[in-house]
């Protein structure tokens, strides 16, 4: 048995060594797709366009059941599997929602993005990847991404925003629905969020 178990480890160790060989680095795939999306919005910020854009460009690179597992804290493991994927779902919608709005909203004529290199040590699986935006007139602002590989490559499981994060933050908020209304009312105020958003 501990030959096996020993076999297995080595076995686990190998395969996350292909893994890092295979997938994009971390911080390249940060950068490219920061490009990307700057690329587009430069050109179109159509909210449809926009929308589009995250769907197609962004999100592939987030784990989503992650983020909502680290939002809904110690509540997560109350929630029956139904609960979860509709709060997996909703957080998503969310997240796009307020990313497009975001996008529409930025003026990225003279904005850039520089993209800290990273390199990623042997057997390492989950990294920060730092950049710094810049627009002419304004202070840098640093957003920082909290990332882990994944059989399909590198995945963001966090974004720290001037020292706040993303999942923390929704933590808060998040607690203080369930602890009023459950895990049932966090679900409600999130469509409802949801909805509100969809028709602004």
């Amino acid at each position: 048995m501990k030959t096996l178990s020993r076999m297995l480890g080595m076995l686990a160790v190998v395969a996350v060594f292909a893994a890092q060989a295979a997938v994009t680095p971390p911080d390249v795939l940060v950068k490219s797709t920061v490009e990307e999306v700057m690329g587009v919005i430069k050109q179109n910020k159509d909210k449809r366009t926009l929308h589009d854009l995250a769907e197609k460009k962004v999100l592939p690179h987030f784990d989503f059941t992650r983020m909502t597992m680290l939002a809904v804290g110690k509540y997560w493991r109350q929630a029956s599997d139904e609960q979860r994927r509709s709060l997996e779902s909703g957080f998503k919608s969310l997240l796009v929602s307020t990313y497009t709005a975001a996008l529409s909203a930025s003026s990225n004529s003279n904005q850039t993005v520089d993209v800290r290199p990273l390199e990623v040590k042997p057997g390492e699986t989950e990294v920060t990847i730092r950049t710094l935006v810049k627009e002419s007139g304004r202070q840098p602002i640093s957003i920082d991404y909290r990332m882990a590989l994944h059989s399909s490559g590198w995945k963001v499981y966090d974004v720290v925003v001037e020292n706040l994060s993303l999942v923390t933050n929704y933590r808060g908020s998040f607690g203080s629905e369930i602890t009023r209304s459950g895990i049932d009312g966090l679900i409600k105020t999130i469509d409802a969020k949801n909805r509100k958003l969809a028709e602004s």
